[in-house]
């Protein structure tokens, strides 16, 4: 599943996207942003594969969104001036979307970072000692992690849950940096998998998981951002 955000100053054209998106089964649409700050905020703590990405918005030209981009996406550039589609291609991007775009036109753009995405290297899984044997989790179907005293208990996207000997600190220096926060002395959670923050409490997938005093500051800071 191809990981996607769009950003566009114009919410009309986000709107378009998202419902293009709903209509392929290999994008996931994590959020759309009209402002790009924001973005690039959200961009810099969680893994995206691909952008969606206006060109000609008021505060930054879409290329220089791009060019300041640490993490390696790609990108399809969207927007109303044909002028643009040089410095576009120049970027190395996978199509140009001239609007208004047909679904047609999007599917075919799409059809592009598929076959892109196909050949390239996948994350690292991590790798734990269990039952003397190993097991291989995918970083991406953690939904947060709990520690046991000594254990750790990993709950998994439409997986039963894994129990392993480690400590949190040694599981943090394991997961990508800025992409998982510790905001109890019991748990870490993913940003991107985060549905809702009430009062001090994260669900995610019908879980409830407590933000402790001495975590709360950073982690609302760091929320925020995104």
């Amino acid at each position: 599943m191809i990981q996607a955000i769009a950003i566009d100053d114009e919410l009309p054209a986000l709107k378009v996207i998202e419902n293009f998106c709903s209509r392929v089964d290999f994008i996931q649409l994590q959020q759309t942003f009209n402002q790009p700050e924001k973005a690039l905020k959200y961009i810099s703590k969680s893994p995206v594969d691909l952008l969606f990405l206006d060109i000609n918005m008021p505060s930054i030209l879409g290329t220089d969104l791009y060019k300041s981009v640490q993490q390696k996406t790609m990108v399809i550039f969207t927007t109303a001036h044909s002028e643009y589609a040089v410095e576009g291609f120049n970027l190395n991007a996978l199509d140009y979307l001239l609007k208004p775009f047909t679904f047609e036109r999007f599917l075919q753009a799409v059809q592009k970072a598929q076959e892109q995405f196909k050949h390239q290297p996948p994350t690292p899984p991590l790798i734990f000692r269990i039952d003397y044997g190993l097991t291989k989790v995918n970083i991406p179907d953690i939904l947060f992690i709990e520690g046991l005293d000594d254990y750790l208990k990993i709950h998994l996207h439409q997986q039963p849950p894994l129990v392993v000997r480690m400590t949190m600190k040694a599981i943090l220096e394991k997961l990508p940096a800025n992409a998982f926060i510790r905001v109890h002395r019991s748990f870490i959670v993913p940003f991107n998998r985060i549905e809702q923050v009430r009062n001090k409490t994260i669900l995610i997938a019908g879980h409830e998981i407590p933000v402790g005093v001495s975590y709360e500051a950073a982690f609302f800071e760091q929320f925020r951002q995104g």
